[in-house]
């Protein structure tokens, strides 16, 4: 494994410290050539490193390594316990919330690394006993929940996800952060009035914590949102919830696409709309989940499954009604979503005319009010593809609502797509164009802006 990396021993080690330093694990800080020489030839590494040792394998192959991989099980004493997986669902909620309120900790999860590593999903047998360790769970408080406080964690749920959509994850997410970890983990660790009212609250959980996850995503805090969706996860596995794991594993995917791991990406697609997270899902979230597959087999080369997947998510979305009953998590997606994700895969097939006018289409068919954030960042690829074939003035002309739109708006994405605008623009930067130069400078001034 460590052959296909292309690095020479001391490289590995060097690569392994790293890891280690952004995770905290200095036991590891001193590893050199003669401990991966070691490794190589069959002792076995202790404590956290082949978690890291996996990390960094994963990192260098841009793929995930998984432990048997590298000729260790799963269940190796001392790795065990460090696998998210296997961690209690309650105690890295508290941890991951201690991190986003405790300033030092925080920024250390703002600048770790997206961990590869960490997309290994587990296999099915931890997916069938999920409900059944969240059933035996100790109570921690004596506190009763009902409906009243499910319907409470759905309403603040609302709320953000909607603050999302008009201003961006930077806008808000701590303060979703600090709610679950005071008042959704307290819930979670009540008394429940049955059985039908603890899977509720766990889905309620599990899509606040999603929320806080995609919030993080845009605001390109990439490792912690890795962390709060695999966490969002496991409450939807204890809830018995299949459609709400895969529109998390769905959000998985984006992520891992954006990021540039199509491998990754293709897998966690693949996974999202695995049985029951497909079938039993309303027509409106089947269609989200096809077409975020349909782009990440885009990225992956598979143009013939792409194209196949686009037309099920087309068919998916005009078969929704009125009269379903829609999950509150997909209130946002409708036929300008739609219209946006599918320019993506057109513009990934090479497309640039059906990708122009499918963004078209998803701009002049949205509620630009409540969708300011996704609005802009839809100009901003718009403009990207305009310019991409050659019609530079046209360009401009999106930008310039697409920089409108970015008023009030604090996301890592929409900052993307501005710098992205004066990178296409740098070879015009200079020829005495006045839109050119105008287009520029406003986005200068919204760079300076959004954190």
């Amino acid at each position: 494994m460590i052959a296909e990396t292309g690095w020479s021993q001391p490289k590995v080690a060097a690569a392994v410290v790293r890891v280690a330093a952004e995770v905290g694990a200095s036991e590891l800080f001193s590893t050199t050539r003669s401990h991966i020489a070691m490794w190589i030839s069959g002792t076995r590494p202790t404590g956290r490193a082949p978690l890291i040792l996996c990390e960094t394998l994963s990192r260098r192959l841009q793929r995930p390594v998984t432990l048997a991989e590298i000729g260790l099980s799963v269940s190796t004493p001392d790795a065990d316990p460090a696998s998210e997986w296997r961690v209690d669902t309650l105690t890295a909620l508290v941890d991951l919330g201690r991190s986003d309120m405790d300033l030092g900790r925080r920024q250390l999860l703002a600048g770790a690394a997206y961990s590869i590593g960490g997309l290994v999903l587990p296999g099915q047998q931890w997916w069938d006993d999920a409900p059944e360790r969240a059933r035996s769970r100790p109570a921690t408080t004596s506190r009763r929940i009902g409906i009243g406080e499910v319907n409470a964690v759905r309403e603040m749920t609302e709320f953000f996800s909607k603050r999302d959509q008009r201003h961006g994850g930077m806008d808000g997410r701590t303060a979703l952060c600090r709610y679950i970890h005071d008042d959704v983990a307290r819930y979670l660790g009540g008394v429940f009035t049955s059985e039908e009212t603890r899977c509720s609250l766990f889905a309620a959980a599990s899509e606040a914590v999603y929320v806080a996850g995609w919030m993080s995503f845009d605001a390109s805090e990439h490792e912690a949102a890795r962390r709060y969706f695999t966490l969002a996860l496991k409450l939807a596995a204890e809830a018995d919830e299949a459609p709400l794991a895969g529109h998390i594993l769905r959000a998985m995917a984006h992520q891992a696409i954006d990021l540039g791991h199509p491998g990754a990406g293709v897998r966690l697609a693949a996974a999202s709309v695995d049985r029951k997270r497909y079938t039993l899902a309303t027509p409106r979230e089947r269609a989200l989940l096809g077409v975020v597959q349909a782009r990440s087999l885009a990225t992956d080369g598979q143009r013939r499954e792409a194209i196949a997947a686009l037309l099920r998510a087309e068919d998916d979305l005009a078969a929704a009604g009125p009269g379903d009953e829609d999950p509150q998590r997909v209130w946002f997606f409708q036929r300008a979503s739609l219209a946006h994700e599918t320019a993506r895969t057109l513009w990934t097939l090479g497309d640039l005319e059906g990708a122009l006018r499918e963004f078209h289409n998803s701009v002049v068919t949205r509620k630009a009010e409540a969708f300011s954030r996704t609005h802009a960042v839809t100009l901003g690829y718009m403009g990207t593809v305009q310019a991409k074939q050659g019609n530079v003035e046209a360009a401009c002309h999106t930008w310039a609502q697409a920089l409108d739109a970015m008023e009030g708006v604090q996301s890592g994405r929409a900052r993307e797509a501005v710098v992205n605008m004066r990178r296409v623009l740098s070879p015009f930067r200079n020829r005495g164009i006045n839109v050119v130069a105008e287009i520029d400078e406003r986005a200068k001034a919204v760079l300076k802006r959004v954190a």
